[in-house]
C-alpha cells in the first residue's frame, strides 16, 4: 500500500534538515514505521487504513525524531512544524476551498454528522440545532494509538491540527474546551454557523 503522507515526511525532513541527514532520518522513519504497522493489531480495516496514511507515519516520524540527537524540545518542535505548517495548513486550505460551495455549512454539517454516526474511528455522541452541531467523542483512534505506541504526548498536536483545520473559516465557526489528547475525559467539539 503506497503511503502518500511519506512523501510529504521525506520532503519535509531534507526542508528541515538538508539531503543528508533528511534522507538518513526518513530511511529511519520508514523503518519504524514499517514495524509499527506489522505490529498494529486488532483493529478493523478501516482503522487500519487511517493508522497507516495517517497517524502511524506521524508517530514513527516522532519516534525516530526521539531516537537521535535532538533535544526534546527540538523534537517538538520539528514534530509541530510538520503538524501544523504542512499537515494542518493542507487540511485548512482544502476546508476553505470548499466554502464557496453553495449551502456550504448544511452539507458539510450533514456529511461530518453521519460520518460520526456511522464511523469506527471514533466513539461520540452527536446534537445538533438551527446553526450549531456539537460532537462530543470519548474514544479515538487517534488518543488511542499515540497512547498504545508510548508517545501519548504526541496526542496533543492532533488536537491542535483541529484548530488550524477549522479556525478563521467563513462559513463555520470551531470551539472546543478539552480534548483526549490535553487529558480531558472527551473531545467536545462545538460547530456553528457563522
Amino acid at each position: 500500500m503506497k503511503i502518500k503522507q511519506q512523501k510529504l515526511i521525506k520532503t519535509f525532513l531534507i526542508d528541515e534538515l538538508g539531503s543528508d541527514k533528511g534522507c538518513a532520518l526518513f530511511d529511519e522513519q520508514d523503518k519504524v514505521l514499517a514495524t509499527l504497522i506489522k505490529n498494529t493489531k486488532g483493529k478493523s480495516e478501516n482503522q487500519i487504513k487511517t493508522l497507516v496514511q495517517t497517524i502511524l507515519p506521524r508517530i514513527a516520524l516522532y519516534k525516530t525524531l526521539l531516537k537521535n540527537d535532538f533535544s526534546d524540545e527540538n523534537v517538538y518542535a520539528y514534530m509541530r512544524k510538520y503538524m501544523i505548517d504542512t499537515v494542518a495548513a493542507k487540511k485548512h486550505a482544502s476546508t476553505a476551498k470548499m466554502e464557496i460551495v453553495p449551502g456550504f455549512y448544511s452539507i458539510y454539517s450533514k456529511v461530518f454528522l453521519k460520518i460520526m454516526r456511522t464511523t469506527d474511528l471514533q466513539d461520540s455522541t452527536q446534537k445538533c440545532g438551527d446553526g450549531y452541531y456539537d460532537i462530543t467523542i470519548t474514544k479515538c483512534l487517534w488518543h488511542t494509538a499515540c497512547v498504545e505506541n508510548g508517545c501519548a504526548e504526541l496526542c496533543r498536536l492532533f488536537c491542535d491540527v483541529d484548530d488550524v483545520t477549522y479556525g478563521g473559516l467563513k462559513k463555520i465557526g470551531f470551539t472546543r474546551t478539552k480534548t483526549l489528547g490535553y487529558g480531558g475525559d472527551c473531545c467536545d467539539f462545538h460547530f456553528y454557523k457563522k
